[in-house]
């Protein structure tokens, strides 16, 4: 099994699509990081040897932002934004849509279950 940037890639898929269970490289960066190692990208993981683990590992680690680092780097943007008070910063604060969608209905996923508003009626 490769462990790469701290994340046990799976075996039995190929290496340009287990790259990207790394967080911070998608599909064209798998791309990248394998053609500049000169490693096959349909082979598996499983059939990599030791040496082309350790190139892919020395591309990750040298060229690319992953895993805790990008987490890390992605959270202080954030504490900027609300530390500032500037709008995009106020409606992270708040738990709202940032980038403009509406807000009346939808954005379910950013304001959460909806809350029942009124009381019961007495009978």
């Amino acid at each position: 099994m490769a462990r790469i940037a701290g994340i046990d890639l799976p075996k039995n898929k190929r290496i340009r699509v287990a790259l990207t269970h790394i967080f911070g490289i998608g599909f064209s960066s798998s791309e990248k990081i394998l053609s500049s190692t000169g490693v096959d990208p349909k082979k598996h993981v499983s059939e990599l040897t030791d040496e082309e683990i350790t190139r892919i590992r020395q591309e990750i680690e040298n060229n690319y932002k992953v895993e805790g680092m990008l987490r890390t780097e992605i959270a202080m943007n954030i504490k900027r934004l609300i530390d500032i008070n500037c709008y995009r910063g106020i409606r992270h604060k708040r738990g709202l849509p940032v980038r403009g969608q509406r807000t009346q209905t939808n954005a379910r996923t950013r304001k959460g279950p909806g809350k029942t508003i009124g009381t019961k009626r007495k009978k």
